[in-house]
């Protein structure tokens, strides 16, 4: 048998041996990679080319409008990261579209899908995680009460049968209401649109106090005093009323988003960015000139921590 039926014959039994055709041999180019499979909220963002997220425009220092009208602040700098990493899963670049939500509007225009991540000052609990999911805590604070300087209020307890005001879809409502039932205080509670609604009500005299967030009331000062470095005319007092841990909003079911949100905020957490942001928007001057001058809580500390620790 000549050299040459001998390669051609040694070819063909080892191409049956390891299951493949002759033509195999031969040089081609590598088949494309088929495109990861994605469902839920990867899906859609990838087919729209859009991440949308829902801000708040008065939950300062977290999500709140610049003099630009721009949204900004700590939660939607944590949510950019957010959407920088759903464009690396889905390979494309993202867009964010900006819609605006109120306290009473958010949680369904998350679990609707109108806005695909929600980024403003939103309690985690297990009432709202029965409907939507929550990225790890960005942020802990509790239910406080704003009054003017001079007022008699100093504690709940003292606004038996007073007009205090709330916001509309918020836990703070829930806490009053729970708090005037369990000590009969006959509260008139005035339920506002959105914070910056409340705060005017206090400010008009037609409530005696504002509940909400201790932070919030503190940005809310600070945004109300704006350059002016004068002593302000409100005070926030009483003991914490709540426990509210904050978190990033997205859909519930979502694996694939969840892992995404998660991922994120572990590698925020380990390099530093979370600590990072919190002391551009809680130590340093917000854009209207003044600072909250609110260092981070040993709680938050310990949980941004034990955040940063990646699961194996």
């Amino acid at each position: 048998m000549s050299a040459v039926r001998t390669l051609a014959t040694t070819a063909v039994l080892l191409g049956a041996l390891l299951g493949l055709a002759p033509a195999a041999f031969a040089q081609s180019d590598p088949t494309p990679a088929t495109p990861v499979a994605l469902s839920g909220t990867l899906a859609k963002v990838r087919a729209a080319g859009a991440v949308v997220i829902g801000y708040r425009e008065s939950s300062v220092p977290f999500s709140f409008l610049s003099p630009r009208k721009e949204p900004i602040g700590y939660s939607i700098e944590l949510c950019k990261a957010v959407v920088e990493a759903m464009g690396d899963a889905v390979h494309k670049t993202l867009e964010i579209r900006w819609l605006p939500v109120t306290a009473e509007t958010r949680i369904d225009a998350v679990a609707s899908g109108q806005v695909d991540l929600e980024c403003g000052s939103t309690t985690s609990n297990l009432e709202r995680q029965k409907r939507v999911a929550f990225s790890p805590t960005l942020f802990v604070s509790g239910t406080r009460l704003l009054v003017r300087k001079g007022s008699p209020i100093q504690s709940f307890r003292d606004l038996a049968g007073k007009p205090v005001a709330v916001t509309a879809g918020t836990t703070n409502e829930k806490t009053m209401r729970d708090l005037s039932a369990r000590f009969k205080l006959g509260l008139e509670l005035v339920v506002s649109r959105d914070h910056a609604e409340s705060f005017a009500l206090v400010k008009s005299g037609k409530v005696e106090a504002f509940a909400t967030d201790e932070v919030l009331l503190y940005g809310l000062i600070a945004q109300d005093r704006g350059s002016a470095q004068g002593p302000t005319d409100y005070q926030v007092v009483g003991d914490f009323l709540s426990y509210d841990p904050y978190g990033v909003m997205y859909r519930k079911g979502d694996p694939e988003m969840a892992k995404v949100v998660n991922d994120t905020f572990q590698v925020l957490a380990e390099d530093g960015e979370i600590e990072r942001q919190y002391k551009r928007w809680f130590l340093r001057k917000l854009p209207g000139g003044t600072s909250l001058d609110l260092p981070m809580s040993p709680q938050l500390e310990t949980i941004i921590q034990a955040m940063a620790i990646k699961a194996e």
